[in-house]
């Protein structure tokens, strides 16, 4: 049976640049069976669910159901609901959590603040291992379900503080997860590379083999990061931030390449100068662009073929403190 999440694989797609973007998340537990638009489509009350997507629109946060792996029985009771916050920007991470039993109460959150990384002091604080979120709905596309579910029950087994999660994007690179309190997402997963990226986590590193990109940033920025901790060999978490991304004009790419005299277009592309600062004081100049040039696949599954819009790291110039040569190559690209 051919799936996008086969498709991307044959075609070996980059998954750097592709986490979705939250700069706080609010993970709520949620049994039961799930839609494809899960916060209105479960057992969660859909009044709810659409005021809390009203109440996080803008403000950084992304709200999300959670549910622990394994079978699901069709209970519509559940008297206590297991609740997380978490903010993932570097430096300044945290978790908290706490159980409810009416998830109304979640709109008396101050959205706002908590997109800023502010907690005000809510709830507990989190200290227990790394949670490990692992898309696993099937009604958004089966990939997710068939590849997500086995992984995050073995997970579990293995004794992770594993959670399946509605839905983080990019179906394509099943099995797909993301690892808090960074953020960093991962694609096409195994068990091992989840022990190695929970290992990490708990010593305040990331691993690079198969990341998709902190959740903190937008898309350029994702692949910014990456390209510079490719560039360094830079694990910890928290050493780098990025401090500003400006859009700037791109010219076109052709399908031949940069020859001259070639009038063949394979697709626009935007671009973004993006700042990379290290905690030592380094910082870089990314340059990224947005390519649409790529063999066409499918994004999801039963999705029409098209070339999936990616990111292209084309340089990276060391501005303050790197004795690093300008990069001029290889490219590190990522998808949309």
């Amino acid at each position: 049976m051919s799936t996008c999440a086969t498709t991307s694989r044959e075609l070996a797609e980059p998954v750097a640049g592709t986490a979705a973007t939250a700069r706080t998340w609010l993970l709520v537990e949620q049994t039961g069976p799930w839609g494809a638009q899960a916060l209105t489509d479960s057992h969660l009350d859909p009044r709810t669910g659409r005021a809390l997507e009203a109440a996080a629109d803008g403000t950084g946060v992304r709200v999300a159901l959670i549910r622990r792996p394994g079978r699901h029985p069709d209970c519509h009771a559940l008297p206590h609901r297991r609740i997380f916050l978490a903010h993932t920007a570097p430096g300044r991470t945290w978790v908290r959590t706490t159980t409810v039993t009416d998830p109304n109460a979640l709109l008396r959150l101050d959205f706002a603040a908590l997109g800023a990384g502010e907690h005000g002091g809510i709830w507990d604080p989190y200290d227990g291992e790394p949670l490990v979120l692992v898309c696993t709905n099937g009604k958004r596309d089966r990939c997710c379900a068939l590849l997500g579910r086995p992984l995050a029950a073995e997970l579990a087994a293995d004794g992770a503080e594993a959670w399946e999660v509605t839905h983080i994007g990019g179906h394509r690179f099943s099995p797909t997860l993301f690892v808090l309190p960074y953020g960093y997402a991962y694609g096409r997963a195994t068990a091992y590379l989840v022990k190695d990226a929970v290992e990490a986590a708990h010593d305040g590193r990331i691993t690079l083999d198969h990341c998709r990109g902190r959740s903190t940033w937008d898309r350029p920025a994702q692949a910014a990061d990456l390209a510079v901790r490719e560039l360094i060999r830079e694990e910890r978490a928290d050493a780098l931030d990025v401090i500003r991304t400006d859009a700037v004009r791109a010219e076109p790419v052709r399908a031949d390449g940069p020859a001259p005299g070639s009038r063949t277009l394979a697709g626009s592309c935007l671009g973004w100068t993006v700042s990379v600062a290290h905690s030592d004081g380094r910082t870089w100049r990314v340059t990224v662009e947005q390519r649409a040039d790529g063999a066409p696949a499918p994004a999801s599954c039963g999705a029409p073929l098209g070339p999936p819009a990616r990111m292209a790291v084309t340089s990276i110039t060391a501005v303050t403190g790197a004795i690093l040569p300008t990069w001029p190559s290889p490219p590190v690209h990522a998808l949309v």
